[in-house]
């Protein structure tokens, strides 16, 4: 799994499951790597792609609405497609809450699979491409003096140049000069820009 292209994760103690779905998702271009229990899914190193987990839900040892706890826990955020033979109501309301994308009962149709493994890739990307861009804002945080970032408070708080400059004891003026510094530093186009990362930064830092 040394290229770029998703990296689907098949985790099935029964091996002609394991094989019927390898051999269905590379019949359609994807990459599928199989494997008998959790622990084995563990140790393998995992490519830095947009990926998903195809998660039985009755395995021997750790099973796999437990396993979803125990991934949520230890920050791998991995988007699941539950496969069982014994699905239920309960079990499936206690999937989707828990964050997965999808709990199919066997036999499931291939379409249905391939359509969950879609949303589950999508939703990989997503949260990949909304974790660079808070890296990038952070980075160019990182930058800030001391008083641009009580400046960028005061912005993601929605106050004017004049509230602000009254809070800090400085003149409008050179409030406006650490603003356009701040623009231009967190390379906004806009101050609408400019608010909407002030604001994720807040988020971020008051979670």
């Amino acid at each position: 799994m040394a290229s770029d292209r998703p990296a689907i994760f098949l985790v099935d103690d029964d091996s002609s499951v394991r094989e019927a779905v390898s051999n269905l998702l590379e019949s359609v271009g994807l990459r599928v790597k199989a494997f008998a229990s959790t622990e084995e899914f563990l140790q393998v190193k995992k490519p830095d792609v947009p990926s998903c987990l195809i998660l039985d839900v009755r395995l021997p040892g750790v099973g796999g609405l437990e396993f979803q706890e125990h991934l949520a826990k230890a920050g791998i955020p991995i988007p699941i497609v539950f496969i069982t033979a014994y699905g239920d109501i309960p079990m499936t309301s206690r999937a989707i809450k828990a964050g997965a994308v999808e709990l199919l009962t066997k036999p499931f149709q291939k379409k249905d699979l391939l359509a969950a493994i879609g949303q589950a890739l999508d939703r990989d990307r997503a949260r990949r491409k909304e974790q660079r861009s808070v890296s990038g804002l952070l980075s160019r945080f990182d930058t800030l003096t001391p008083r641009e970032r009580q400046v960028l408070n005061f912005v993601a708080a929605g106050l004017t140049n004049k509230q602000a400059a009254a809070k800090l004891g400085l003149s409008e003026i050179t409030v406006k000069i650490h603003r356009g510094n701040l623009m231009r530093k967190m390379e906004a186009k806009s101050f609408a820009e400019l608010v909407q990362m002030a604001q994720k930064l807040d988020a971020r830092f008051h979670r």
